[in-house]
């Protein structure tokens, strides 16, 4: 897979330098679909861009034709603008195209046999890292422990992330390589999962995993440049062209900055750090310009306030409905939270900040309001996930321009989930999409990639149908909350944008922005929900530049 991967990178490398945007160019004869500058949708049949690969034009049917030094046939297809995923975890996507996934497993036995198979064909591998384990998809009703991990695997560290990134899961040789015993305390903001007799039984949730987590062996740079063009892979062949990165490391930016150095970066990255000293480090007193002609830019801060719902940790106002015992796990005080946005406001850095819980809303909702009377101007708060929010502060996601970052797809995967942490009662303000909308809030739509697909068509499906990829509920869970296939591509292109501070730059197909677009294979305005998430890519440019496709 390495070797296969190492190839790739050449490849793209050699095709990033020798694929300059061609000088004035009409892509002509397409079905074309934008949001124009009104955020309106707007249908056109040809466009043209320059050398810098901006456009200059977008061309109706009757429009007169400018002289170009290159003229394209786009066949009659259908022409969009590069899709936008507002929240990913770039690394993660790579890391997990490279090492185990588990993602697809349908119970503990087909997960613990994937587990063995490939640690049989990796015997060169000294700790056994993958991802994607969902104790809720198994049916499980508790969470895998690692007796159960050494049953298959006891030789190496096995270290395992569950799919929504808020807990891991290990086998004995991991606990004692990292040194974890009875007497090893909760830290504050985490947990580790103890059995009846008070030792750790392998899971940790939350700020418990770094107990384990530090002692995991480091990634090379050449890693991270592999983990980078498999990621990149991942996004193009969706049609993602940009994304907004939540949580970049310091590490994660120096991999960005080595592939843009090199001519290796295709995708567009707004980023944001993982911390403050992060913020400090590769950015400065600042946000960073945007470099390598508007690929990326590190402008925010990703705040963690809870945790996920699977695993227990997002912070509710009442007990979890299935666990009266907790409410959940916050990750910061209100105190923390403050302070914490103040700092990145007063040097103009955007924050977005991880809520889930109704509790966690209401709380950065409250700091919203509060620091709005201090910092004033254009501040685009972000709260990322907006998941479950206490019909009582729906309005307030109205207010003081406050943008909800959603992944219409962990609606789609959550909802029987959901049903059970909350109880029947609690679940009016559950992913409340068109509710945003209706009290004045912006939307962003994303994927949290690798949590779930970087596939912006099955978010979209879900988006206006509140149905899986089986069609169920039928009608809809909560239908209601549904939006319109306009919003839905706005969602994931002009909005995703606007959410970034990248509105002018990318992100609709008007003049002055780039010429990020994609022909696929249907009109995605008409499509239903499941012609929408078979929707084929059939090229993919950049900047002018064709970066995939034949």
């Amino acid at each position: 897979m390495l070797r296969t991967v190492s190839a790739a990178l050449a490849a793209v490398t050699a095709l990033a330098l020798a694929a300059p945007a061609w000088a004035d160019t009409l892509v002509d004869n397409v079905d074309g679909i934008t949001i124009d500058a009104e955020g309106k949708v707007k249908r056109f049949n040809g466009i043209v861009f320059d050398e810098d690969g901006k456009v200059t034009e977008v061309l109706a049917r009757g429009d007169k034709r400018p002289q170009v030094d290159y003229r394209l046939d786009g066949e009659g297809r259908v022409m969009v603008p590069g899709m936008i995923d507002a929240h990913v975890h770039v690394m993660d996507i790579g890391f997990a195209a490279l090492t185990l996934d588990l993602s697809q497993t349908t119970s503990l036995e087909d997960a613990l046999a994937k587990i063995k198979a490939f640690a049989e064909a990796n015997p060169g591998r000294p700790w056994i890292i993958g991802r994607g384990w969902n104790q809720e998809k198994w049916g499980l009703g508790r969470f895998p422990t690692a007796a159960e991990l050494d049953a298959v695997v006891s030789d190496r560290p096995v270290w395992l992330e569950r799919a929504d990134n808020h807990a891991n899961w290990a086998n004995s040789l991991a606990m004692q390589t990292a040194g974890i015993t009875a007497k090893t305390p909760d830290p504050a903001g985490g947990k580790i999962i103890r059995d009846a007799k008070g030792n750790p039984a392998g899971v940790f949730v939350d700020k418990a995993v770094p107990l384990v987590g530090a002692v995991v062996p480091a990634p090379r740079p050449e890693d991270r440049d592999l983990a980078f063009a498999a990621a990149q892979e991942v996004l193009l062949a969706k049609g993602v062209t940009a994304v907004a990165d939540m949580g970049t490391k310091p590490a994660d930016w120096t991999t960005f900055r080595r592939a843009g150095d090199e001519g290796r970066l295709q995708i567009r990255i707004m980023s944001y750090a993982d911390s403050i000293e992060t913020l400090e480090l590769m950015a400065g007193p600042q946000p960073t310009a945007w470099l390598y002609d508007d690929k990326l830019r590190m402008g925010g801060i990703k705040l963690f306030l809870d945790g996920a719902l699977g695993s227990r940790g997002a912070s509710l106002k009442e007990p979890y409905a299935d666990d009266h015992g907790t409410r959940g796990l916050p990750l910061l005080s209100p105190t923390q939270l403050r302070n914490l946005m103040s700092r990145a406001a007063m040097d103009d850095f955007q924050t977005a900040v991880h809520a889930i819980g109704d509790a966690a809303n209401a709380e950065v909702l409250g700091a919203i309001e509060e620091l709005s009377e201090s910092y004033k101007g254009d501040r685009r708060w972000r709260i990322e996930h907006t998941q479950i929010v206490d019909p009582v502060d729906l309005s307030r996601l109205g207010q003081h321009g406050v943008i909800a970052s959603m992944q219409p797809l962990h609606q789609t995967s959550d909802r029987l989930m959901a049903e059970v942490r909350l109880g029947p009662d609690r679940l009016d303000g559950a992913y409340p999409w068109r509710s945003v909308l209706k009290v004045g809030g912006r939307l962003a739509f994303g994927s949290d990639a690798p949590v779930e697909p970087a596939d912006p068509w099955a978010g979209m499906a879900a988006a206006i149908s509140r149905t899986d990829a089986k069609g169920e509920p039928f009608g809809g869970w909560f239908p209601e909350e549904t939006v319109s296939r306009e919003t839905a591509l706005a969602g994931f292109t002009a909005d995703a944008a606007y959410a970034g501070f990248a509105e002018g730059r990318f992100g609709r197909l008007i003049p002055g922005e780039r010429a990020d677009f994609l022909f696929v294979d249907r009109d995605p305005l008409f499509a239903s929900p499941e012609a929408l998430r078979e929707t084929k890519v059939l090229q993919v440019w950049v900047g002018g530049v064709k970066v995939r496709g034949e």
